[in-house]
């Protein structure tokens, strides 16, 4: 008699659940047979800035710059079948982290509104973090992103400064 009602009981526990389970948007957000960790959102633009990353490692400057200009977003990880700039440290989590570019409304001085496109940073829940001028960084949040920040990705040595067109040396 006890088994039956345990068994009622899990049944009971068991009930349906409507809420979203991503499954969707899983299957429909797959590159080279990759599931992305992370969406574009519906404000993604390309930037119309031109920026760059500048990768030091030591104090010293490492190869040219990465132009981060040319798409709306940008995934840092080891998984090279996705990422777009590859960190082969091997703290880093495949999928690591994003800039992503989004458009922003602002108010003027004057009360008018008008927008802009800015990069933003988000980790995507990597094991190591991702630190923003030696801070970490909170998984699945975005921070904004200035001219001369610094962007670290887990342990790796690296550091991502970034620039524009326009910045001063």
């Amino acid at each position: 008699m006890e088994a039956a009602e345990k068994a009622l009981e899990e049944k009971q526990k068991e009930k349906p659940s409507f809420e979203l389970s991503g499954k969707l948007a899983a299957e429909t957000n797959r590159v080279r047979g990759v599931t992305l960790l992370f969406t574009e959102p519906p404000d993604a633009r390309k930037p119309d800035v031109r920026w760059r990353l500048y990768v030091f490692k030591g104090g010293e400057v490492l190869n040219e710059p990465l132009y981060i200009h040319r798409q709306s977003c940008y995934l840092f990880g080891r998984e090279r079948r996705v990422a777009d700039i590859p960190t082969d440290h091997p703290s880093c989590s495949k999928q690591h982290a994003v800039i992503q570019f989004r458009q922003v409304e602002k108010e003027e001085p004057d009360g008018m509104m008008s927008r802009q496109i800015k990069p933003y940073l988000m980790d995507l829940g990597s094991t190591n973090k991702t630190f923003l001028n030696e801070n970490p960084v909170e998984p699945q949040r975005y921070y904004e992103l200035f001219e001369k920040d610094t962007i670290k990705f887990g342990n790796s040595s690296r550091e991502y400064v970034l620039l524009h067109e326009n910045s001063a040396s």
